[in-house]
């Protein structure tokens, strides 16, 4: 890596920022995806974000307060190079404000005090503004899979929540709080990255041998996603990998379809914006059953909610079988080579949806001339 993983507090004054932690990132928003013709392809065309900040400091007479984020080596954006008014309040020994940050990062965030109050300084590092993921469902979304794989960018601008720890980390499995095994998620990431070109934020809440009915409202795992913003903000988008235990248990497709809708609409209500959900084909479980008819049902209810308001198409990962998949001896879910597979298949998803939120972005800001 590049940079030094740290937060800086000044031990004269004590000022310690808070938040943001160490390899936070941040959801952007209205952004067009670079051209391949463009010639500043990481400038203000990469959008903007807001990061909350707080931090404790002494409290001072006509205190106020200045900002920058400084763009670390190989950073994609242009940060904020020169200071900018930090507008906030005061709760006791802790400030809170918001800085506006060009999408980008890795960044190191610095705060200090104004004229007289300059010495009254801190900053942290890494963090970044980009594209952050809630990933729910079940096993093949979790730490189940076969090979543990690694983020290959050199600066490591893919970041995971570790729910336990109250922090950021790298994504390199195993993913925090998801099992020994390997995911999906660092070859989908690698794949996005740089087209993207901005760092990219995971929250994974998913949770081995789950069915729709336990990801219903009042349940424990509706309740996991529910507290997502509370923990990691606004986000682009719910990638959901479920289906099995729906197979097993002989759901129908209305009933399914019904979940899924109860589900979303509840949690969008709850976080109060309607972030979309890319759902994927995942029914087939090789070395656990073999049920075409009940398989058949949940895709049919896939089908069905991909053409509903609210829900996207995410990856057909059913068609991943064969040397896709791990058998008896294995971890008995997707080997090394389907998890890339099914991560390159996430990725085209998931670009699809960010040109799809960029065409609108477009002809909201054309509409308003």
């Amino acid at each position: 890596m590049s940079q030094v993983t740290q937060a800086h507090t000044s031990k004269a004054t004590q000022t310690r920022i808070l938040t943001p932690v160490p390899y936070q990132v941040q959801q952007r928003w209205a952004f067009h995806p670079p051209k391949a013709h463009a010639h500043n392809p990481g400038g203000p065309a990469l959008g903007l974000g807001q990061i909350p900040v707080q931090f404790e400091c002494p409290r001072q007479p006509n205190e106020s307060f200045l900002y920058r984020a400084v763009a670390l080596v190989g950073a994609y954006g242009i940060g904020v190079g020169d200071w900018a008014p930090l507008l906030g309040h005061r709760t006791g020994a802790t400030y809170a404000a918001v800085a506006t940050v060009p999408a980008g990062g890795w960044y190191r965030l610095e705060v200090r005090g104004t004229e007289s109050q300059a010495r009254l300084a801190a900053s942290v590092e890494p963090v970044g503004v980009g594209e952050v993921f809630v990933i729910a469902g079940q096993s093949y979304a979790e730490g189940c899979n076969d090979e543990l794989l690694r983020v290959q960018d050199p600066h490591a601008r893919v970041s995971a929540y570790d729910v336990v720890g109250h922090a950021w980390r790298v994504a390199h499995d195993p993913q925090p709080n998801l099992g020994e095994g390997g995911t999906i998620w660092p070859p989908m990431a690698d794949a996005l990255l740089p087209l993207a070109r901005v760092p990219i934020g995971f929250f994974n809440v998913a949770s081995g041998g789950t069915a729709s009915r336990q990801w219903l409202p009042g349940e424990q795992l509706y309740q996991n996603l529910a507290r997502a913003v509370k923990k990691v903000g606004r986000f682009r988008a719910v990638l959901w990998q479920q289906g099995e235990s729906d197979v097993i248990e002989g759901v129908s497709t209305q009933t399914y379809v019904e979940n899924l809708v109860e589900i979303r609409s509840s949690l969008a209500e709850e976080w109060g914006f309607d972030a979309p959900w890319l759902l994927a084909k995942s029914t087939l479980h090789p070395t656990v059953y073999h049920d075409p008819q009940g398989e058949e049902r949940i895709r049919a209810a896939t089908d069905r909610l991909w053409r509903m308001p609210g829900f996207r198409p995410g990856p057909d990962t059913d068609i991943l079988d064969g040397a896709h998949r791990g058998g008896p001896d294995s971890r008995r879910h997707l080997t090394g080579l389907g998890q890339r597979r099914a991560g390159l298949m996430w990725f085209v998803a998931v670009w699809n949806e960010l040109n799809r939120c960029s065409a609108e972005s477009a002809e909201v800001q054309h509409e308003r001339g």
